[in-house]
């Protein structure tokens, strides 16, 4: 017993021998810095500050180079004898700019921006308080470089470098979102996501298939939630914060908290947040084809059009919405850390307003059109161990499970017939990966990958007189689709101011699906694909200068067949309806990118990228036949068959342009420019504009930061497009264009003026208000089923603690 005694007794004074904390404050204020971040490439350990500036650095014990750097502060390097020369306290330089400013995670592990090749964009926890987004996709268009559709309220649709949807990556905390229903048209699955319980946002433009596999084609969208904290002295550590708003435009009833507990071993975090939004109020100025005056309601057993007393209100657009998270961290000693988070979001049902919008025989074609609740729940294990091998220094083992719930639920106008279909999706993911630095100037990262996704699909049909309740048409057939990979990425720095990195990966995908045969008699009865695809890139940064960036790179990507390519029926537009086909293979995108960025005398920082990308045997919506019939009764009418075939080849190019000027006084202008060109080529031969390339859009913002005050005046503005260079296949879509002097459907430019402005009441509460759209502009972004909000008043109230 004494020896065990002495033994703990060794144990607990090692533990405190070896616990050192830093604490990073500014320079001029003399106020800690949340979110720095503390790297050491050499010991390959990455830390950040709490909300009191500190930070445990015990792992960073004989470091010669340790990097301290934050966005808006200048880089500082130390070796940790010099810390503790200084009593472990580290006081930063607020700087104007500077080309290596973030170390991101969007790219699996952490890697300084200015090692990137691609363009990155990274979204701070500064930008969203002050901003305060309503849903992770608005969180997503905050960044200026983002185009967001949305044809709901519960819903937002990204669209980058004239992709979008399946040809996007969602990843949170490094586990990929994208499951095999991913669709082709707008989706919804972005705002499953906590804005308030989410630390840190990254884009990175371009193909990111080495490391993300299928999907990966016109960017990644890396979302950080919080993370679980470890206490660095012996006492527990306990911090979190509550945020409750309003706002006018659909009377938002919001709250949030979120709570941090830590000891030296054990750390917690958690998170809950809901959401409540009346039907969304559109703005008094703007083209009338915009508003939609009635709504239907069912009134004594008979479908009424009623009219509404404000045209402005879009009916059916409320919904509500609840998030929780959960997140446990044990790091048993500095070589191991095990971290494990629960993720729970659930929406009320919330109509698709473009639907509703659409007319038959002069009298609304829908009587009901809805989503059901859309359910997201995910289960992560996350373990790192850190120690040099002869194989690695540093290993990730990750593994998640998602499920995933949607419906659709449909009622002709004057039908007593409600459809209702269903989808479950049961995803499985593992992910192995490793980091090796050999020498000074030389590190490989390398790994393995192995998803699995089973689709669950059932379709009802309900008479709403009489309650009898039948099996009808599922959206998709019963299936499973499954990917494994090997990838490895390489990167050489023979120089501080020279970075090149290239990288391989081969993606083995497989699906197997069996189609139900009673309700259409299609003339084959499962689909099964076996195949693989082969994606690399190679890039370089240099920086001939402290105050120059130049970046190249090439890289392809792919999208391997999914379940919504291979297996749907839906009808996607008016007299078209679209049927599975069986005999689809994946489509490969080559991408080009330069881009340079350049800062003047400390006082102005200009940037640009160009990018060219190659999309082949794209998987495009076509005309078909069904058993010799290239028309089918349908829902009611006569449609046009369609399916999804690999039938082109689409071109985008375009140009991202930034420019920010630092003002004496803490007074800053920038603005971010987006312009894209997208084609597509048909059956006919001809080529048509891209749907998902938005036109020119941009950010111009004006700031003032002094003390207890952040200000912000900024607009945001689109371009028009006009009909001609509207997709062919969206020409006819009344439902959404506005209609110029012709007739002809078209995109009308836009703009809003806001203003936000955040205020901290006294210390650790604050109070953050805005404007949004001042001047009332009833406007559309471009694709999009609803009108963006009227002049919107937001209150928030935030507490730190």
């Amino acid at each position: 017993m004494r020896n065990i005694l002495l033994l703990c007794l060794f144990l607990g004074s090692s533990t405190i021998a070896f616990s050192q904390t830093i604490t990073v404050k500014d320079a001029n204020t003399s106020e800690p810095i949340e979110m720095v971040t503390i790297v050491s490439e050499e010991l390959q350990e990455f830390i950040s500050t709490d909300h009191y500036g500190k930070a445990d650095i015990s792992a960073l014990v004989g470091a010669q180079a340790i990097q301290i750097q934050r966005l808006g502060y200048q880089l500082k390097v130390v070796s940790y004898e010099e810390l503790k020369s200084s009593n472990f306290e580290i006081l930063l330089q607020p700087n104007n700019f500077n080309l290596n400013e973030v170390v991101i995670s969007a790219t699996r592990w952490r890697q300084n921006t200015g090692d990137i090749p691609a363009k990155v964009s990274s979204i701070s926890p500064e930008e969203v308080e002050l901003q305060n987004p309503q849903t992770a996709a608005d969180l997503l268009g905050v960044s200026g470089k983002v185009y967001i559709q949305k044809s709901q309220q519960g819903g937002g649709s990204p669209m980058i470098r004239g992709f979008a949807t399946n040809r996007l990556l969602y990843t949170v905390d490094g586990v990929r979102m994208n499951n095999a229903i991913f669709r082709g048209g707008n989706i919804q699955n972005v705002i499953s996501l906590d804005p308030f319980a989410t630390e840190n946002t990254e884009v990175v433009f371009g193909p990111g298939s080495v490391i993300y596999g299928s999907d990966a084609i016109g960017g990644v969208m890396s979302f950080q939630t919080l993370s679980a904290e470890l206490s660095d002295s012996g006492s527990a550590k306990i911090s979190g914060k509550v945020n409750s708003r309003f706002s006018s435009a659909n009377k938002e009833k919001t709250i949030h908290a979120d709570i941090k507990y830590g000891w030296k071993k054990w750390a917690f975090v958690t998170s809950a947040s809901r959401w409540d939004y009346d039907h969304l109020r559109q703005g008094s100025k703007g083209p009338d084809d915009y508003l939609k005056s009635y709504y239907v309601e069912r009134i004594e057993g008979e479908d009424q059009v009623v009219e509404q007393e404000d045209p402005l209100i879009q009916n059916p657009t409320a919904y509500t919405q609840k998030n929780f998270m959960q997140k446990i961290r044990f790091q048993p000693n500095e070589n191991w850390d095990f971290q494990y988070g629960f993720h729970y979001s659930e929406t009320s049902e919330y109509g698709r307003y473009d639907r509703h919008n659409r007319v038959r025989k002069g009298e609304p074609r829908y009587a009901e059109w809805r989503y059901g609740p859309q359910k997201w729940m995910m289960n992560n294990l996350n373990i790192t161990h850190s120690k040099e091998t002869k194989f690695f220094d540093q290993l990730s083992i990750r593994l998640a499970q998602q499920q995933f719930e949607e419906s659709r639920i449909d009622r002709n106008f004057q039908d007593n017939i409600r459809r209702n279909r269903s989808e479950e999706v049961d995803a499985y993911s593992a992910n192995l990966d490793f980091i090796k630095k050999i020498g000074k100037k030389s590190t490989v990262f390398y790994g393995t990958e192995y998803v699995l996704n089973n689709v669950n699909s059932t379709g009802q049909a309900e008479n709403i007189e009489t309650g009898t309740v039948s099996s009808s048409a599922s959206r998709y057939p019963e299936s499973s689709w499954s990917s494994i990979a090997v990838y490895t990425n390489y990167e050489y720095k023979p120089s501080d101011r020279l970075t090149v990195q290239g990288g391989v990966r081969y993606n083995q995908f497989l699906l197997n699906a069996e189609f139900d045969t009673a309700f259409y008699s299609f003339p084959f009865t499962e689909a099964k694909i076996n195949n693989g695809a082969l994606t690399g890139s190679l890039g370089m940064v240099y920086h001939p200068g402290d105050s120059w960036s130049l970046n190249a790179n090439f890289g392809t990507a792919f999208r391997a067949p999914n379940v919504d390519d291979v297996g749907k029926i839906f009808d996607s537009e008016p007299g078209a309806v679209v049927i599975p086909n069986p005999n689809l293979t994946a489509e490969y995108a080559y991408n080009w990118d330069i881009g340079i960025a350049k800062v003047f005398n400390d006082f102005l920082k200009v940037d640009f990228t160009a990018y060219y990308t190659i999309l082949n045997n794209a998987m495009v919506r076509r005309n078909y036949q069904l058993n010799g019939q290239d028309s089918i009764i349908f829902d009611g009418e006569r449609s046009q068959v369609q399916s999804i075939q690999n039938a082109a080849i689409a071109n985008v190019y375009g140009l991202q342009a930034g420019m920010e000027i630092k003002f004496p006084g803490g007074i800053n202008l920038s603005s971010d420019l987006n312009y894209q060109i997208g084609e597509e080529e048909l059956d006919d031969g001809s080529v048509s504009p891209s749907r998902h390339a938005p036109p020119l859009f941009g950010t111009t913002r004006l700031n003032f930061k002094s003390g207890d005050w952040n200000v912000q005046l900024y607009a945001n503005y689109q371009a028009e497009r006009q009909h001609s260079e509207l997709a062919v296949e969206e020409r006819r879509k009344t439902e959404i264009y506005a209609l110029d002097e012709n007739g002809n459907t078209y995109a009308p430019a836009w703009y809003t003026l806001n203003f936000k402005m955040s205020y901290e009441l006294w210390k650790d509460f604050g109070l953050n208000f805005g404007v949004e759209n001042i001047t009332d502009q009833r406007y559309r972004p471009y694709s999009s089923g609803m009108s963006a909000p009227g002049r919107n008043f937001i209150v928030s109230l935030n507490l730190n603690f």
